[in-house]
């Protein structure tokens, strides 16, 4: 089993430098993806944002042979969708953008559901529902905690609200490599896997369906979607386990309600 790297307090800064950059990319997102605007036309702005105002690098640009700086997946579509010059969004489209962003050696990933403004009320549920399957998951984040813990509050979350989890992808370590030890799985059982210590960092990023958990993966080798053409969703974020619980180190500025548990 590959060794988790454990983040030094040097090294904890300059993830937390690369993770504010992140959150920066989504406040200039919130103003640009609207209905009409092609996927292309997303991709483009978010590269030109991360190189020239940002002066960081695409982190996801080139990594195994990825030529685009996000992936984005519409509705059905479970992860790893395509920028495409000629699809535009709808008005009645859920989407998600995930962006990765290197800064001065280390990586953040995070991701955002978009909810444009004629989507229906079922897939506003989902979207909700996976954005709080999330921090269910990521609320139990602490030194001694299991990933299998992680993974149970998701999955139990998820399935009592209705929808199935995605088991062929997981989140996992960061650092300086976009995918590094250990892999976090959105399911599992209370007191199994790793046990989580200080200065580790990975992402949690739960992908849940309204329908079953069967995905396929499209002819363009990328795009992966729902078998039964069912809505999916997805949120990430890039946390460090921290002496006494959790940051969030892509944490938006519309989340700073958010905070870690307060110590007993």
């Amino acid at each position: 089993m590959t060794k988790v790297v454990i983040k030094s307090s040097k090294e904890q800064a300059l993830m937390r430098q690369a993770g504010y950059l992140l959150t920066r990319v989504f406040d200039m997102l919130d103003d640009l993806v609207r209905p009409g605007i092609s996927t292309m036309a997303i991709n483009d702005a978010v590269e030109t944002f991360i190189v020239k105002e940002l002066r960081s690098r695409p982190a996801s640009k080139g990594q195994y042979g990825y030529r685009y700086v996000l992936n984005v997946s519409i509705n059905e579509e479970v992860c790893h969708g395509m920028p495409n010059v000629r699809r535009r969004l709808t008005n009645s489209d859920i989407v998600n953008l995930d962006i990765t962003l290197e800064k001065d050696g280390f990586i953040s990933d995070s991701s955002k559901m978009y909810v444009l403004p004629g989507a229906p009320v079922k897939a506003r549920r989902l979207v909700k529902a996976t954005y709080d399957a999330m921090w269910q998951g990521i609320q139990m984040v602490r030194p001694g905690a299991r990933l299998g813990d992680v993974g149970h509050a998701i999955q139990s979350f998820a399935e009592a609200a209705g929808y199935s989890v995605v088991r062929e992808y997981c989140g996992h370590g960061i650092g300086r490599q976009m995918h590094e030890a250990p892999q976090v799985l959105h399911y599992g059982r209370p007191q199994t896997g790793l046990v989580l210590k200080p200065g580790m960092v990975f992402t949690i990023e739960p992908m849940i369906n309204q329908g079953g958990p069967q995905v396929r993966t499209l002819k363009d080798g990328w795009t992966v979607v729902t078998r039964d053409r069912s809505l999916s969703a997805q949120w990430e974020h890039t946390v460090l386990v921290t002496d006494d619980g959790y940051e969030v180190l892509t944490l938006r500025s519309d989340e700073t309600h958010r905070v870690p548990p307060a110590k007993l």
